[in-house]
């Protein structure tokens, strides 16, 4: 046994150790990812400032927070700020905190009634028969082979599932920071290193 957990760690360890000189490419992937997802949601909520202040505030039918007006201006340009911060990979650390919050934010506010899902299980007799009435009417009324012509149509469930997975990425950026090589945080350590 004792052969067979060596020769494993051997073989791991001669592979693996190398991935060492690459490893800025998984937080440049992170940060990738992020960036246009962050730019939408806060420059759409910059764009429609009034709309964003009133469904922030609202506890009928919006979020119902507290001091609406601040709210969604922290919001907004905290992800449209972020967005930018993340492409560069400035602040990487620094940033992803206030976009951890505001994926909290979204997370419980907003997603969490919906439960895990983003969108709908289709397997789903309630899902499938509401989802088969819409295709009738779209085959009946509209332009049934050029709405379906990019995907088929789905079911928006709205829950929990891409935020908790875009408060994970900021989470695993907090961590790693920005990235070796792809960061202009990177490049700053390196100019001004600790201790001097």
């Amino acid at each position: 046994m004792d052969a067979i957990a060596r020769a494993y760690y051997g073989i791991h360890n001669a592979l693996f150790s190398r991935l060492r000189y690459a490893d800025g490419l998984a937080p440049l992937a992170l940060r990738l990812y992020l960036v246009p997802i962050f730019w939408m949601a806060g420059t759409q909520k910059i764009a429609g400032m009034d709309n964003t202040i009133e469904w922030f505030g609202n506890p009928d039918w919006g979020l119902g927070l507290p001091m609406p007006w601040l709210m969604a201006h922290l919001a907004a340009y905290t992800e449209a700020i972020g967005a930018l911060l993340l492409l560069l990979g400035l602040a990487t650390r620094w940033i992803s905190i206030p976009l951890m919050v505001t994926m909290l934010v979204a997370i419980f506010a907003v997603h969490w009634p919906n439960g895990w899902p983003a969108i709908a299980d289709s397997s789903s007799q309630e899902v499938a028969v509401r989802l088969g009435a819409a295709n009738e009417i779209l085959r009946e009324h509209g332009n049934y082979s050029w709405l379906t012509e990019k995907g088929k149509f789905v079911i928006l469930n709205n829950g929990i599932e891409f935020g908790v997975t875009y408060l994970l990425m900021l989470f695993a950026l907090l961590f790693t920071g920005g990235g070796r090589y792809t960061s202009v945080d990177y490049f700053l350590a390196r100019l001004w290193p600790s201790g001097r």
